[in-house]
């Protein structure tokens, strides 16, 4: 871009890191509406807080009413939505915060695209591969019966495809599982990638 030109700032990342005594991490939860992405990010950012892990959490709905409350839900603005939300992520790691991320994002390329950006040392995907059944029997908020109603377009899992990851971090099913359960399968991961 034309008369831009980044600051060649003294502190870097890696010295945020080791003022925080972590690594940066992004934890990417995808799964369909209903799957308990954002429950399980909450209680994974409180678990963190209670480990001393600097951690915050992104929420679709949150971020929608707010990063990107100008954007519709066509696709254009889905993949702009999330470009957005990558970015948030990308500073939050360079300051050296862990991220919990839960977001539909239901195609491999939005992705790829957000692991691409932050970096492969600093990403886990995070798959919540609650079946669509389970989902739709919670339906917190109504969406699959005005999707399946047809009063809602391009719903991700009825009108809409949703492109499963093919090698996640994690994959977590929370209809056999607690989320206890999910919060001690996380912290194992996490502790393969250098967090105590």
């Amino acid at each position: 871009m034309e008369n831009l030109q980044r600051h060649n700032y003294r502190i870097q990342p890696e010295d945020r890191a080791r003022l925080m005594g972590h690594p940066p991490m992004l934890l990417w939860f995808t799964g369909l509406s209903g799957s308990g992405k954002s429950t399980i990010a909450d209680a994974m950012e409180a678990e963190c807080l209670r480990l001393g892990i600097h951690a915050v959490s992104l929420d679709g709905d949150a971020m929608r009413m707010r990063l990107s409350a100008d954007l519709g839900f066509t696709e254009a603005d889905r993949d702009e939505h999330l470009r957005r939300v990558g970015e948030v992520a990308n500073l939050m790691l360079d300051a050296g915060l862990v991220v919990l991320a839960a977001f539909v994002s239901p195609l491999k390329s939005q992705r790829l695209r957000i692991r691409e950006l932050v970096g492969e040392n600093r990403f886990m995907e995070i798959y919540v591969n609650t079946p669509l059944e389970v989902c739709e029997q919670r339906d917190i908020k109504g969406l699959y019966k005005k999707a399946r109603a047809g009063e809602i377009a391009h719903f991700t899992g009825i009108s809409a495809p949703y492109e499963a990851p093919e090698f996640p971090d994690v994959t977590l099913d929370t209809s056999g599982m607690n989320v206890d359960q999910a919060i001690e399968a996380l912290k194992f991961v996490l502790r393969k990638r250098g967090f105590q």
